[in-house]
Order: structure tokens, then sequence, then C-alpha cells
């Protein structure tokens, strides 16, 4: 511990430097993993969005009586360089989201040194907390999220003399941004708690504005789901729940703040 605080900041770039060579080389590991299996998690991970038979819709349909068609949708690359290209965007973006818990770690390590033995027991497990909420993201937009915007998407037409014919750039880009971007959404809670403890927000703040959260949960949902309510509803509570967390999240750690004053 005192090794580290005594460290020269060229002593923390180096050993900064050292842990993102770590970090890359766990997400090139991963990549290379994802790319030799590229085909397999094409067809049956991300193609099979667009059957009825992909297992959120077998489950909507078998127990909330709501049912799907197959898209009509034709798969196209319309450039040279096209399915090698999102071929790579996929072993990229699979290999931070396979690496993500030793990435986190790795993160950690480099700033735990800098903390106080309080700040450190405050925030036991932080790295187990934040994969967690990412993994549930990433679980809540592959088999919640993407798959309605592919049906929503697939069967949606102006006019019956237009066909569907998405690009595999265009339907990659959706799928993994959503995906991708549902796992971020996921840490709201750990966002919560460390703007609360630097000041930024605070409970007061997200209560007030609470309504406002509300009205924009439900844009979104209806942006990015089937115009159906069940849809809808589906995604709009896990994200109220996760607003709601982060509320109870920022409260505690007010209250910490405040027993840490009165002991000081």
């Amino acid at each position: 511990m005192s090794e580290d605080s005594n460290m020269s900041f060229l002593g923390h770039l180096e050993e900064l430097r050292w842990r993102l060579v770590r970090i890359a080389a766990a997400i090139l590991l991963v990549g290379i993993i994802i790319w030799i299996f590229q085909g397999y998690i094409m067809d049956y991970l991300f193609l099979s969005m667009i059957k009825s038979d992909f297992i959120t819709f077998k489950y909507l349909c078998s127990i909330l009586g709501v049912c799907v068609e197959d898209s009509p949708v034709k798969m196209q690359s319309t450039t040279v360089s096209g399915q090698f290209s999102y071929a790579m965007m996929l072993s990229i973006i699979g290999g931070v989201v396979g690496a993500f818990p030793y990435i986190v770690y790795q993160l950690w390590k480099f700033i735990e040194p800098g903390l106080k033995f309080k700040e450190k027991s405050n925030v036991k497990g932080i790295v187990f907390y934040i994969s967690l909420l990412f993994f549930i993201g990433i679980l809540f937009g592959y088999f919640i999220v993407a798959p309605l915007s592919v049906q929503f998407f697939g069967t949606f037409s102006i006019s019956n003399q237009i066909e569907n014919n998405f690009t595999i750039s265009s339907y990659m880009s959706m799928i993994l941004s959503t995906i991708f971007y549902c796992g971020l959404f996921f840490l709201l809670p750990v966002v919560s708690y460390f703007l609360t403890r630097i000041g930024l927000f605070n409970s007061d703040f997200l209560k007030k504005y609470r309504r406002h959260a509300i009205v924009v949960i439900l844009v979104l949902a209806a942006i990015i789901t089937p115009p159906d309510v069940i849809s809808q509803v589906i995604v709009t509570i896990p994200i109220y729940i996760l607003y709601e967390i982060s509320i109870l999240v920022s409260v505690r750690v007010e209250k910490q703040l405040e027993k840490d004053e009165s002991n000081t």
C-alpha cells in the first residue's frame, strides 16, 4: 500500500500501460475464439432473430399469446468488405463483452490503491456487481430488445411493392449496438452510486425528475418495440425498475456520507 501510494507519476503510467496491455490481450483472445465460431454465432444467435421459432417469440406465444411470423427479410452484402468488416466488428465487440469482468477487474486494481480503507469497504464486490449488471443488460438486449426491434422493422411495410432487403451492415449494426448499449444502460445504479459519492447529483434530483424519466422510458420503449402494449410493457418495466434502484442507491450513499461526516 505504501509502495503504491509513493509511486511516481511515471510509475502510475507504466502500471496503467501494462494493465491496458492485459486488457487488450484478453479482448484479443476472446475475439479470436468468436472469430473461429463466427459462422455458428451468426446463423444461430443473430440471424435466428428473424424466425418465429426464436426463443423469445416462442415464449411470448405460449405464455402471453402474442405470436409472430417469420420476418420476410432477405440479407445481403452490398460492399466488397461488408461481411468481413462485420465479422471483425462481431469479434471485437464480442471480445469486449466476453472479457468485460477482466476489464473491470484490471481498471479496479489500478484505482484501488488510491482509496482509503473505508472507501474500499464501501465498494466491496464492485467488480462482481458491475459485471452482473452488465451481463443482465446484455441478456435483456439480446432476448428482449433486439428481437422485438428486428421483428418490428422486418415486418413493417409502407407498400406491398417494397421488399425489406437488409444489408448485413445495417442489420448487425442495429443488433450489436442495441445489445451492447443495453448492457451499459443496466450500469445505471453503478453510475448513480459514483456520481452521488462525488456530489454531481443526489436522490432528490432523481426523484424530482422521476416523471420526466418515465416519459423518456415510455418513448424509448415505443420506439424500439412493436406497436403493441405488451411488448412496450415488457421493455418499460425493467428499465423503470433500474431507475428506482438508482434512487435507492443514491439514498444509501447519502446516508453513508452523512455517517462518515458525523464520525469525523
